[in-house]
């Protein structure tokens, strides 16, 4: 699994980044939230991001929020990094959309149930993902021929003649019919 680290302290991203690739995960670090935010935004296959919640410039929280304005996106699961005496930061978190907690420092037995919480809910939403998209095409699609069916046609006739009439353009429509269609079947 592709990993985000975003930690300001040299020392503990380094142990962090150690223990992650020890266990076979791919590893991408970050030295504060503005990069740790550019690279979420580059790659969609970071979908777990580790954020200390004392990160300098832009926080671990408003990397939670920017992340979770982009919808169209793939999900990120964000585990934070709280220090002691900063448990309000857990509050906070949950309500930036952060998915879990860890206490500083790390306890490497409770960062590998963490990340197994992690990858099961990844997955479970990657299956959702994929049974909503069959079931979109399902719903959409004949299942003889692959084409829309009359309910997805009429749809998007409605779509573009909303959209001609906000344009001001013309719109063409063909109506076909295939003669003997039951000797092709």
């Amino acid at each position: 699994m592709r990993i985000l680290i975003a930690q300001g302290d040299e020392a503990s991203r380094a142990t962090l980044e150690a223990t992650l690739s020890r266990w076979g995960h791919e590893v991408v670090v970050t030295p504060d939230g503005k990069a740790a935010l550019e690279s979420l935004q580059k790659d969609s296959a970071l979908t777990l991001a580790i954020l200390d919640t004392t990160l300098s410039g832009m926080d671990a929280l408003q990397v939670c929020r920017e992340t979770r304005k982009r919808t169209e996106a793939a999900y990120t699961y964000f585990i934070l990094l709280v220090g002691k005496g900063r448990e309000q930061d857990i509050l906070e978190g949950v309500r930036a959309g952060a998915d879990d907690f860890l206490l500083l420092p790390v306890n490497t037995d409770e960062l590998m149930v963490r990340l197994r919480v992690a990858k099961r809910t990844l997955d479970l939403l990657d299956d959702l993902q994929r049974a909503s998209e069959a079931i979109r095409y399902q719903t959409t699609h004949d299942p003889l021929t692959g084409l829309w069916n009359r309910a997805a046609t009429l749809d998007s006739v409605r779509r573009e003649l909303a959209r001609v009439q906000r344009e001001g353009t013309p719109l063409g429509v063909i109506v076909a019919e295939i003669d003997h269609f039951k000797s092709i079947n």
